[in-house]
């Protein structure tokens, strides 16, 4: 191949040209080089090769499909338009793609010959074939490698600062602009800064330009020009192009604030600096007073902390280059005007984000000022954050503390000794007593800042012991950050951590804190009392004296010890220490040996998560040893220690102790209760399963719920309890068999009364319901053969639970939360209870619906008897009236009973108390079920009684709540945060019930107006919390509300969203208000006259006062800010609005009407709004208010109140009355 080029080459340029173009590029370009740069400048060809491209470059182009029309102008090309295919004749595409190669090879030789070494081509005669090849760069655009390979060459011409090389810019450069924002490679935005200068030949004010400028501003955006040095270059250097075109880049930049990324945010403000630098004039002024006076303002008063935050980053481009001259003088000029103002308005969130800029601009000073001003506007900035430091508003007091102690940190040289002293002593005395959680926290990552300047040593040596207190405070997060400090000064010679906080509180905090705190002050701690670097007898022995100074910090401190960097050698050696301590004769006291035995557990179960010291660890516990350490632990902890090493290292001949668990677990009365103890049971759970014993404690466990089953069956007449276990066949494994033993304590066990009974199956219930939370025992669990034992016992008495909670005060929920966490586990591993199936759906929707059904039925019970009391029915006659019913129906009723002797029989508040949160425990239980089944697609069916069952149980919260609150000074502040605390999950639960069964409506199956119903109650029942319970526990409600609020603001609008017609659509709503009338819109009513008579002082000072329900009208803006985002569901709940004014215009009361008119008119709609485009149902509502009020007027009198009102609501309504009689004719004066 080179030997034919070679000798075309000595023939003649157009023999060469016509052999290289037979070659394909990729595999003659080696040649081609040699060839070419071989040439010398007295060769024929230097004269004749050059012509000879331009012809064969001119034929190839001409045999394109399509030429373009010349640009004498040189600007890139308009946009061209797609080529339709139809109606068109075939290409020969092989032919196209030859012809492709051809070129490709030819602008190759062209660039060769432009890069000759020794220039042996002039360039006047290369031009021709250049130009030919760049004007027509727009058609290869399909061709990238031949694109390219034209760009290189009209580069190379611009590179080599060649004749002419103006006229090759036009279509090279838009080229390389759009292969690197579509390809995104770094090299090609280096080829676009590397010709950066080319850009100053273009006219910016020509609108022919347009799609280059486009190009241009996809660069601002561009993550890849932000992120390369030469891209933000790039960027910086296109705002000189003209003043229009920065604009535009500034107007972008600007638009990408709210929504950057940090690092875009940063390389904006690198770009706007370098831009800055390299403009002057008018570009410099725009950038100035046009984008980085806009960007200071905003960043005062921005919105939000992230869009304030954003804008400070951009602004960070040139306050971290202050020290350019010109910069910090251009920061004063700006920001001076605004930021000291700023810092004292009545806004907080003003005086918050100029504060931020305060401490990013610090210190703030004019440069050309003299010393006078300097320090004067120095001692203003210092006055201004003391002053900030007390500020009333929490987030303003946390940005100051932290920034001051930055300040500090940086500028401790430079500021005077009393302005310091002022400050810390105002950090350590008020801002470490601060009653917000986040001051105390800033005041303590503020005090790590200052210890990184070794000149605040001297002094914080003083103060520091000051912040003692915050290792006891209430927040997780204070209490890490001071322990945080307190490791700092570990590593610091001159400071001892035990002076700042006692060893005493450190072990009591060790022993009683959270894992996050203790952890770290095992870390603290290590070097003293387990020091790596001393021998492991004389480690062992100092942790020993920790056990026995504070045996339960030692337990601890050897829970975190292998995190920490204590070696497995060393802990095994430890465990070993503790075990022979405690089995010698030692004189320790019950304390000391559990402290040593729950750390030994610890260790044990520390070291067994490594593989290699498994064995190592069997051989030091014996099951001989575990006995005798069971022997010797006398405390619930203790014991359940000793279960907990056995379970680890699964020591064997342990039949003693597995009689112990057994008779642990059945010793359960009072265990719901007892939190000591449920850790010691589920350590004997792990023992138990670990050897084999698990069916024979749960076959105990069934028996105690089966007696308890049978009492409740002769007592209440419920269903009798299936056949006792030990008539229940199952197989038994050779473990299992070697493993059982006889319980003689668990058959022996005799309870004296029902009461006892009951309270041993409550005990058993939450060991269900725990076992069920664990995997390995909520396995074995449901392999069991007797499960269906245990689960019908349940059944029972939790129907006992339910229905008699109101008559026995020891009635407890978790029979009915481990009869429903039990049924959903069933349900979900297809478990079958009993032959019942139904051969319309799954066994498992076949058990969950008969749950339901049964439960449901439960809780009718329990509200009939709610019912009759607060009909003012006694007991007798509500059982007189279920009897009937029951007769009529042909089933016998079963009615609660009331057993004075085991009755709650002293009718304290407190006892009520207690009561009704225990009830709403068992109802809360139920509810969770219901939708918990929902959600995992069981229950369709019933969606509509699922409504009605959560409307009825809001509604008797309700009058739970009015009930109890009859003497308030009587309740127990405990058991209203657990009220409160059940309440707030059953809203929320509710609140998903809503979600579920809106998600499920279709228009051939709407959603069901029980969800109305639902919504209604649900707002009753925030109101009801605030006017009994106070606005603290009104507030919960609300926050659990927020996200749910969508579901329901939709289920309030749903009567309004059946039919097509806006008329009955409006009918529906009607009838539904009237049907079922809600409390909330009465307090809606009221608050809105409250605030319309605030302003008038006579009427203030003749009102009664009364509840303000802040969190209901907190709750009521949220609707409103929804409400507003779209108007048919506005129309769909504003015509409930409507509704409820007509229910008073019925009732005359007509502070109800004047109240919700005034909410919609002036709140929900806005009172400019006349038209009331888009809220036709509302419209349709108007003919029948607005006459009714007229007809109103007439009937009362001029001078009293109710016509006042009436006046009132008239006046809200006729703007749009009005509008729609003359405007649009859609009412007439005759409906007036």
């Amino acid at each position: 191949m080179e030997k034919r080029l070679r000798s075309s080459l000595k023939s003649s340029a157009e023999d060469f040209l016509s052999s290289a173009v037979k070659l394909t590029l990729k595999s003659s370009k080696p040649t081609l080089k040699c060839l070419i740069h071989s040439i010398p400048p007295s060769s024929p060809l230097s004269s004749t090769l050059p012509p000879g491209l331009h012809l064969c470059i001119s034929n190839s182009i001409q045999n394109l499909p399509t030429k373009p029309e010349p640009d004498p102008s040189h600007s890139p090309p308009a946009k061209r338009t797609r080529q339709s295919t139809r109606d068109t004749k075939p290409r020969d595409t092989s032919q196209d793609n030859n012809n492709n190669e051809y070129l490709r090879v030819l602008a190759h030789i062209t660039r060769l010959c432009v890069s000759h070494p020794r220039n042996a081509f002039k360039h006047s005669d290369l031009i021709p074939a250049v130009r030919s090849l760049h004007d027509n760069l727009v058609l290869f655009e399909s061709d990238q490698g031949l694109a390219n390979e034209i760009a290189c060459l009209c580069e190379e011409w611009w590179k080599q600062d060649l004749p002419e090389k103006e006229s090759l810019i036009s279509q090279t450069l838009p080229f390389l602009l759009s292969k690197s924002l579509t390809v995104k490679k770094k090299v090609d935005v280096h080829r676009v800064y590397s010709l950066r200068d080319a850009f100053n030949f273009f006219d910016f004010q020509d609108e022919s330009i347009e799609d280059l400028k486009l190009l241009l501003i996809r660069c601002v955006i561009e993550p890849l020009y932000l992120k390369t040095e030469e891209g933000k270059r790039f960027v910086a250097f296109t705002f000189g192009f003209s003043l229009q075109f920065l604009k535009e880049c500034l107007a972008m930049i600007k638009a990408q604030v709210p929504f950057g990324r940090k690092s875009m945010l940063e390389a904006y403000g690198e770009i706007v600096f370098k831009g800055w630098k390299e403009v002057e004039g008018e570009l410099r002024r725009e950038i100035e007073d046009g984008f980085l006076m806009g960007l200071v303002e905003g960043a005062i008063n921005a919105s939000s902390k992230g869009l304030g935050s954003s804008i400070r980053r951009v602004l960070g481009g040139f306050i971290n280059q202050r020290t350019v001259d010109g910069v910090e003088k251009l920061l004063f000029r700006l920001a001076e005007p605004v930021i000291f103002r700023s810092l004292q308005v009545a806004n907080s969130n003003v005086r918050q984000n100029a504060l931020h800029l305060l401490l990013d601009l610090f210190p703030f000073e004019d440069p050309d000022a003299t010393k006078e001003a300097k320090d004067s506007l120095l001692d203003k900035q210092f006055f201004l954050l003391e002053r900030l430091l007390m500020d009333d508003c929490p987030d303003v007091r946390v940005i100051a503390v932290e920034g001051c102690c930055r300040i500090l940190h940086l500028f401790w040289e430079i500021i005077p000794s009393s302005t310091i002293t002022k400050i810390i002593t105002k950090v350590f005395d008020e801002m470490a007593y601060d009653t917000c959680n986040e001051v105390r926290l800033s005041t303590l990552n503020g005090i790590i800042y200052l210890l990184g300047n070794p000149q605040s040593h001297e002094i914080l040596k003083v103060l520091l012991p000051r912040l003692g207190h915050l290792m006891l405070d209430s927040v997780l997060s204070v209490k890490v950050a001071m322990v945080d400090i307190l490791l700092l000064l570990k590593d610091i010679r001159s400071f001892q951590f035990n002076k700042v906080v006692s060893l005493e509180v450190l072990l009591n905090t060790l022993a009683n804190d959270q894992s996050p705190v203790a952890q770290k002050i095992t870390r603290l701690l290590m070097p003293s009392y387990f020091p790596a670097r001393l021998a492991v007898e004389e480690a062992c022995n100092r942790c020993v004296t920790l056990m026995k100074r504070s045996p339960l910090a030692g337990a601890r401190f050897c829970e975190f010890a292998l995190l920490e960097g204590a070696s497995l050698k060393s802990l095994m050696e430890l465990v070993k220490v503790f075990i022979s301590l405690v089995l010698s004769n030692s004189k320790l006291d019950a304390v000391q040996i559990e402290g040593l035995l729950v750390a030994s557990a610890n260790l044990c179960s520390s070291i067994a998560n490594e593989r290699s010291q498994q064995d190592a660890l069997k051989e030091l516990v014996t099951g001989e040893s575990l006995k005798r350490l069971f022997a010797v632990a006398s405390t619930v902890h203790a014991k359940s220690s000793v279960f907990d090493i056995l379970s680890t290292t699964a020591s064997g001949n342990v039949d003693g102790l597995l009689e112990d668990c057994m008779g642990l677990v059945t010793d359960c009365s009072g265990l719901s209760e007892n939190v000591e103890k449920q850790a010691e049971v589920r350590s004997a759970y792990k023992l138990l399963i670990l050897s084999d014993a698990f069916d024979n404690m749960f076959e105990a466990l069934t028996r105690l719920l089966q007696k308890t089953a049978y009492r409740c069956h002769v007592k209440f007449d419920t269903e009798a309890p299936k056949q006792d276990v030990s008539h229940v066949k199952r197989k038994r494994g050779k473990s299992s068999t070697k493993n059982s033993v006889k319980w003689k304590h668990v058959s022996g066990k005799k309870s004296s009364n029902f009461d006892d009974d009951y309270l041993v199956a409550v005990g058993v219930s939450w060991q269900i319901k725990d076992m069920l939370s664990s995997e390995d025992t909520r396995k074995a669990m449901l392999s069991s053969q007797v499960l269906e034992l245990p689960f019908l016992s349940l059944k029972a008495i939790s129907e006992v639970s339910i229905v008699q909670c109101e008559c026995y005060e020891y009635m407890d929920p978790y029979p009915v939360l481990a009869y429903t966490a039990l049924a959903l586990q069933m349900a979900v591993q297809n478990v079958t209870v009993g032959n019942e199936t139904d051969s319309s759906g799954s066994i498992s929707e076949t058990m969950l619906d008969q749950v339901m059904d049964h439960l449901l039925n439960c809780t009718d019970k329990l509200f009939e008897v709610g019912d009759s009391g607060k009909n003012g029915k006694s007991p007798t006659e509500s059982k007189q009236d279920n009897s009937k019913r029951a007769t009529r129906s042909g089933h016998k009723q079963r009615e609660p009973q009331t057993d004075v002797s085991s009755s709650s029989s002293d009718g304290s508040v407190y006892t009520k108390q207690k009561q009704t949160t225990k009830k709403v425990k068992m109802l809360t239980a139920v509810l969770k079920f219901i939708v918990d089944s929902v959600t995992m697609g069981f229950a369709s069916r019933n969606h509509r009684r699922c409504l009605k069952f959560t409307s009825a149980y809001m509604q008797h919260t309700i009058t739970s709540l009015r009930q109890l609150c009859t003497d308030k000074s009587q309740f127990k502040e405990d058991k209203s945060k657990e009220f409160i605390l059940c309440v707030k999950s059953s809203f929320t639960y509710a609140t998903k019930l809503l979600n579920l069964v809106l998600d499920a409506a279709t228009k051939a199956s709407p959603a069901p107006v029980e969800s109305f119903n639902l919504a209604n109650d649900l707002l009753d029942l925030i109101i009801s919390v605030e006017l009994f319970m106070g606005s603290n526990y009104a507030a919960r409600l609300v926050a659990a509300a927020k996200p749910w609020l969508p579901d329901l603001v939709l289920a309030l609008g749903s009567p309004s969203m059946l039919e097509q017609s806006p008329e009955r659509r409006y009918l529906t709503a009607l009838d539904h208000i009237k049907l079922h009338f809600p409390s909330w819109p009465l307090i809606l009513a009221k608050v809105e006259l409250a605030e319309m008579s605030e302003g008038d002082q006579e009427e203030a000072d003749d009102r009664v006062s009364e509840p303000e329900f802040p969190e209901f009208k907190k709750l009521m803006g949220m609707i409103i800010s929804l409400l507003k985002g779209n108007r048919s569901i506005l129309d769909a709940v504003g015509v409930i609005f409507l509704a409820s004014s007509i229910v008073g215009l019925e009732r005359t009361d007509f502070g109800l009407l004047l109240g919700l008119l005034r909410f919609i008119c002036l709140k929900l709609i806005g009172k400019e709004d006349r038209e009331w485009n888009g809220l036709d149902m509302m419209l349709v509502s108007l003919p029948d208010i607005y006459p009714r009020i007229e007809r109103g007027l007439e009937e009362q009198g001029d001078e009293d109140d109710e016509s006042h009102k009436l006046n009132n609501a008239r006046a809200l309504l006729e703007p749009v009355w009005l509008y729609h009689v003359y405007e649009t004719e859609r009412f007439s004066e005759m409906e007036e």
